[in-house]
């Protein structure tokens, strides 16, 4: 259970206090992209998540960390001018440890932003770094995306009980 609680829960992203990221020490930004930075499907990115986006660039490395395909990824990627990591296979290790050593960075310099509990936030915590799990933008979600959410009411029902997540209740 503790490998899916994310380290900071927030209604969307401009609520996460960048600052206080930037004080402990996080130099690069894993963002997820769909229910994200962009609703499902959507071809381009709102007004506000893109200027957090934009004014984010000022204090950090921003990389797209998706596991979309290339073509989407790319295509949103370069809307905004970050690099991408597309199919990045969520939450298994390898394209983050990649990332450690390209970027030569340590997981205690790194913070992903995501929507889904079982592939942002475990692949996240799986390797060591900050966690922010923030609200889907949108009900409407691919496939797999959608068993995944069915899985993540059982496991927020069972956090809750434990105490350790409760849904809505933001925190940092």
């Amino acid at each position: 259970m503790e490998k899916l609680r994310p380290d900071i829960y927030k209604n969307k992203m401009s609520d996460i206090n960048f600052e206080r990221l930037k004080e402990n020490g996080i130099k690069l930004l894993l963002i997820d992209m769909d229910n994200t930075v962009l609703k499902y499907k959507e071809p381009c990115i709102d007004v506000e998540v893109r200027k957090t986006i934009e004014d984010l660039k000022n204090s950090f490395q921003i990389l797209l960390f998706s596991n979309g395909s290339k073509h989407r990824v790319k295509q949103i990627s370069e809307t905004i001018s970050v690099p991408y990591v597309s199919s990045a296979f969520k939450p298994c290790k390898r394209k983050f440890l990649k990332l450690f050593k390209e970027y030569k960075i340590e997981p205690c310099e790194v913070a992903i932003i995501g929507d889904q509990l079982l592939t942002d936030i475990k692949g996240g915590n799986r390797v060591g770094i900050t966690t922010i799990l923030l609200c889907p933008l949108s009900e409407e979600e691919n496939f797999f995306s959608r068993i995944n959410r069915k899985r993540e009411k059982k496991i927020f029902k069972k956090m809750g009980a434990k105490g350790l997540f409760f849904k809505e209740r933001y925190y940092e």
